[in-house]
């Protein structure tokens, strides 16, 4: 048959009604595994364009989930980066806890047709993705269709995807407020807030000052990337440039360790001279020296909520968006008061 093979055929020949052909089609727990397996077979034989593998039930496990991490600002995220092994890992174990399969894709999706090529050509029962800076709109578009995937990352105005994540403007408040309340005046937020995530973590900076009375220095507000190197090299202009400051608020924990290099370089102290509070609590904060004072998100938590919402989405709508409490972690950084 052609490509043209319809939902009625694949009934004719598996001698099973096409309500059951398209429950089956989409590994529908009402259908019995046997079933599945032969409706699968027929539609494969059959050229039939639905999904372009069988179920994972097939291989013995219950899902093949993909976790994929798209490009952030154009650039390719680092797979080393410890964040995102922190975060692979929560989805890894709560994947092996639901029986599921787990392939990791790290691809640059540039447009919608990227977009839609990668949810029909993978293997995968569903799809994870770590992050939604450049795929937000187009995310939007996906979710009218029957795929099924759940996005890690910041909940946005008019979202009409699952998305599960921290709250980062009351993590970045909570820890600008703990500086203020240790009496730092001039607080550096180091960070690029393009992606929605680190822009949450300034509206809380932004929110804790004018909670406090404090106006804020637009030079206190410096770019960098998630990278040591970057971070410090940003300290550095921070410094030649001769701004007074005595705390710094970075967007991420690999942020903080590199402003922490450049104030040590430049003879400074952390945290008699600067109070620096990173954010991720990933586990090399706890190592550092000083320690550093940060913001932990729950890992393994996310891990066990974005599996479990993915395995449920399709039979009850799209699930619903979570934020994840935060912790403030006080650490050496910024003093133990």
């Amino acid at each position: 048959m052609s490509s043209r093979t319809r939902l009625e055929d694949l009934a004719s020949i598996a001698g099973v009604s096409i309500a059951t052909v398209s429950r089956a089609l989409n590994n529908s727990p009402a259908v019995n595994d046997e079933t599945k397996r032969r409706v699968w077979k027929i539609a494969r034989e059959q050229n039939y364009h639905f999904r372009p593998s069988m179920p994972a039930l097939l291989s013995g496990a219950e899902a093949t989930i993909a976790v994929v991490i798209p490009a952030l600002q154009g650039r390719q995220t680092r797979m080393s980066a410890p964040f995102f092994q922190e975060l692979i890992a929560g989805i890894a174990e709560a994947a092996r806890a639901s029986n599921c399969d787990l392939l990791i894709s790290h691809l640059d999706l540039e447009s919608q047709d990227d977009l839609a090529g990668l949810m029909t050509a993978n293997r995968a029962d569903g799809v994870i993705f770590l992050g939604q800076t450049l795929l937000h709109d187009r995310l939007n578009e996906l979710a009218s269709t029957d795929h099924r995937f759940v996005v890690w990352g910041a909940e946005l105005p008019g979202q009409k995807y699952c998305s599960v994540g921290s709250d980062n403007v009351r993590g970045g408040a909570r820890a600008t407020s703990h500086l203020i309340n240790l009496g730092r005046k001039r607080i550096v937020f180091l960070g690029d807030t393009a992606p929605f995530e680190v822009q949450q973590r300034f509206d809380g900076y932004t929110d804790a000052h004018r909670r406090a009375g404090l106006e804020i220095d637009p030079a206190l507000l410096v770019p960098a990337r998630f990278e040591i190197s970057y971070a410090e090299a940003a300290v550095d202009g921070l410094l030649a440039r001769g701004t007074v400051f005595d705390g710094i608020i970075a967007a991420g924990d690999l942020i903080a360790l590199g402003a922490i290099r450049s104030l040590a370089k430049a003879g400074r102290s952390v945290p008699g001279d600067v109070a620096v509070v990173g954010y991720d609590d990933i586990q090399l904060a706890a190592y550092a020296s000083p320690s550093l004072t940060t913001v932990a998100q729950n890992m393994e938590h996310a891990g066990r909520l974005m599996i479990s919402k993915l395995l449920s989405a399709g039979e009850f709508g799209t699930p619903r968006s979570e934020r994840l409490p935060t912790d403030l972690i006080v650490r050496e950084s910024c003093g133990l008061a």
